[in-house]
């Protein structure tokens, strides 16, 4: 019997987007703008960082088991009991404990095409057969889903907004979809764009959906600038919250995650600026790409995606924009050889964007 599992052997690991660091040390250039990885570009929220402060203190002891604190201004903030709250390292720290806690060898989990890859590595991980719908015109298909759910479906994942489309599944569709699930079955429903999506009345906001199969997941790593802390929170019935409870870690998330989001989740004038600087980086990508005569899709999230005719085509533009020094992300390891993410960034980060890709173009 093999020491390393076929499975494991054959999983290829999450690779994020490329450092600013390994860029400069690559080619030494002085003026870096990195697009690449969703992250917000106005830095940490000032209560979060004032937190962050605080709690360097008291490192030396260990963080609250339970993260009560954090868990109930989540719990007051969206209406709900203390046990409906789950906190992890991120929302892909939660997926693996997710996938931990409920799958059996032989059960199946669904999910999209072109959709946040750290699902498939969480499945994969864990030796389950995982079963993908092909996407519709770059959103989720969702009546492709249903019809791919079998009596071994245990799990599926959706993301909404997906990444890296930006794309959104509305209201009804959605609505359409959870009648045709069985209850035994677990939906994972990925909402780490939530706060940039909410405006938009078609968005199916899960939280006002509470069903006894669906789990919520959200993040503080966009919109509140936290994605060097890792701290994600979902929402379930406590049936599931419980289980999960038996599974995670111990001291997960850290103090300074905890402290750090506490005081992030009341900064309402920081994710205000956050969503209002979006807006406007949604907005100039639009006019420039219109303008350049490049297809791209309308974005729900806090970037956009380019599509192009060829992976060839990505790869020519990908290394031309690294040596201008701009960092985006092309989407082969998505299963979308043929696209590039671009984040939304500060006012002079997106003109040295748009200065450097009408040069190469």
């Amino acid at each position: 019997m093999p020491l390393v599992p076929e499975h494991i052997k054959a999983l290829q690991p999450y690779k994020a987007g490329k450092p600013i660091g390994e860029l400069q040390r690559e080619l030494g250039l002085k003026k870096i703008v990195k697009l690449a990885s969703n992250e917000n570009p106005l830095g940490v929220s000032p209560k979060a960082l004032s937190a962050l402060k605080k709690a360097v203190m008291s490192v030396n002891r260990y963080p609250s088991a339970d993260g009560f604190e954090l868990r109930k201004a989540l719990a007051d903030r969206y209406d709900v009991k203390i046990d409906n709250v789950f906190l992890g390292h991120g929302s892909e720290g939660i997926i693996s404990i997710i996938m931990r806690t409920f799958l059996l060898d032989d059960e199946e989990a669904i999910t999209s095409e072109g959709s946040f890859i750290t699902f498939n590595i969480a499945a994969q991980s864990r030796g389950i057969k995982l079963v993908k719908a092909p996407l519709k015109d770059y959103h989720i298909d969702l009546q492709a889903i249903a019809g791919r759910i079998t009596d071994k479906t245990k799990v599926i994942y959706l993301a909404n907004p997906n990444n890296p489309t930006g794309t959104i599944f509305k209201v009804h569709s959605f609505l359409e979809f959870i009648k045709q699930v069985p209850p035994r079955v677990l939906v994972i429903l990925d909402e780490a764009y939530f706060e940039f999506a909410r405006e938009d009345p078609a968005y199916p906001d899960s939280m006002q959906y509470r069903l006894d199969n669906v789990i919520t997941l959200r993040t503080f790593s966009k919109a509140y600038g936290l994605a060097g802390v890792r701290v994600g929170y979902g929402f379930a019935h406590e049936h599931f919250i419980s289980n999960l409870m038996k599974i995670k870690l111990a001291f997960e998330p850290s103090s300074l995650a905890l402290a750090a989001g506490t005081a992030a989740l009341e900064d309402i004038d920081f994710l205000e600026q956050t969503l209002h600087l979006n807006r406007q980086g949604l907005k100039f990508f639009y006019d420039l790409f219109d303008r350049l005569g490049l297809r791209y899709l309308r974005s729900h999230a806090n970037f956009v995606t380019l599509v192009f005719d060829s992976e060839e085509q990505v790869n020519r533009l990908y290394d031309r924009l690294l040596r201008k020094g701009v960092i985006v992300r092309p989407l082969k390891a998505f299963g979308l050889p043929n696209c590039i993410r671009v984040s939304t960034g500060l006012e002079e980060e997106n003109a040295f964007f748009a200065k450097a890709l009408e040069n190469v173009l």
